[in-house]
């Protein structure tokens, strides 16, 4: 879905090839460590083996049992922290235009309507803050920008998106792109300048072609709000299966 293409990079497959090449190496070098050997030593001692692992067996589960109650005191303390933050619970404003799509466990969230046969999507990551102490609601950046792909969709499948950066003063675009039905992936199909560097003219009447669409300064308070609250939820829920995974 190309609404997603600049919010989401599947980084992961490099990643899973290389745990498939660690993984194979382990297994190959486990096969061949229990292949037996044979010496001409048979004595006794040689013969029974059975204590000296089972000793190694018993420190390694101890160290186990130790190192499993060590992460859930982590992870009770980090799940304690969450559920404590203090984050203001956002009310959609009247005039919000949009339908709201938020899925657990995702990270982004989807905005929705029609407008003028257009179909507008919009879809928002969540801003990039941290809280100044544990215990302040204060953040370090009040106002770090809310990041957007916008997405406008004629009935003929061809798209104009928009990478976006809402700030409660103004709406910056980033970039521009057309977006063909009938192009590849193979294809590069040529996107056009930088949008700084488009006429300053050309510039202020893209601005003022979303306006009316909404996307505007006035959704960013909202939007920066509705955000970290759920960021802190996905971090709880992700805290919370982590713990789960540990205690099974």
């Amino acid at each position: 879905m190309a609404l997603f293409s600049m919010l989401r990079r599947h980084t992961y497959s490099a990643l899973a090839l290389a745990s498939r090449a660690v993984g194979s190496a382990r297994t190959f070098h486990g096969a061949i460590s229990t292949v037996p050997t044979f010496s001409g030593d048979h004595s006794p001692r040689s013969s029974f083996p059975t204590r000296r692992f089972s000793t190694a067996t018993a420190t390694a589960t101890a160290t186990e049992v130790i190192g499993n109650e060590s992460l859930n005191g982590g992870l009770e303390s980090a799940i304690k922290c969450a559920q404590e933050r203090k984050i203001k619970i956002p009310e959609v404003p009247d005039e919000f235009p949009f339908e709201i799509i938020d899925i657990p466990g995702e990270k982004t969230i989807l905005l929705k309507r029609q407008f003028q046969g257009e179909t507008i999507q919009v879809g928002v990551d969540a801003p990039h803050v941290f809280p100044a102490d544990e215990d302040s609601d204060e953040y370090e950046n009040d106002d770090p920008g809310i990041p957007m792909v916008v997405s406008i969709s004629k009935e003929n499948g061809m798209q104009l998106e928009f990478g976006v950066t809402g700030f409660e003063e103004e709406v910056s675009i980033d970039s521009l792109s057309i977006v063909h039905p009938d192009h590849s992936p193979e294809q590069f199909p040529y996107d056009g300048p930088e949008f700084h560097e488009l006429d300053e003219g050309l510039q202020n009447a893209f601005y003022k072609y979303l306006e009316p669409r909404g996307i505007q300064c006035s959704m960013t308070v909202f939007l920066t709000d509705y955000m970290r609250k759920k960021d802190n939820k996905e971090y709880l829920l992700w805290l919370k299966n982590l713990k789960g995974y540990i205690e099974q």
